[in-house]
């Protein structure tokens, strides 16, 4: 079973209405996956009533801290000194959701402790090459 980094941490839906709404979130990190990193939304928040995965690249959070990152269905960019913004694509339309970036600094620093960067690659050849030879018997 590989590690699995788990922290609760708080966001703001970003729409059109007067007031933002606060919704508590999960932020995951799977070392069997250890490219990805996953934000999980509470189906309070989601359209069909059901938990809601964005999964998407580990570097692209931690870039978007810095400068806006993504050109695809996810998009990060840093808000001021203290916040960051992520917007989510999809058929359904599009979702922003504004989070106080210390908490998604101290979620990735736990994260580099499991898989540091540079070695997710190796990580995963490693569990690749093992399934294989387990495979084999």
């Amino acid at each position: 079973m590989s590690p699995v980094v788990e922290q609760p941490a708080k966001c703001r839906l970003i729409t059109d209405a007067p007031h933002s709404k606060a919704v508590s979130v999960t932020l995951r990190y799977d070392g069997a996956d250890p490219l990805a990193m996953r934000i999980v939304f509470p189906a309070a928040v989601s359209l069909d009533g059901r938990e809601v995965v964005w999964a998407f690249a580990r570097d692209l959070l931690d870039q978007g801290l810095r400068m806006p990152s993504g050109t695809g269905d996810v998009q990060v960019w840093p808000c001021g000194r203290a916040q960051t913004i992520l917007e989510f694509h999809s058929p359904e339309g599009v979702a922003m959701v504004q989070f106080d970036s210390m908490p998604l600094r101290r979620f990735l620093k736990s994260s580099y402790a499991m898989v540091p960067a540079g070695e997710e690659r190796h990580d995963v050849q490693v569990e690749n090459e093992l399934g294989r030879l387990l495979h084999r018997t």
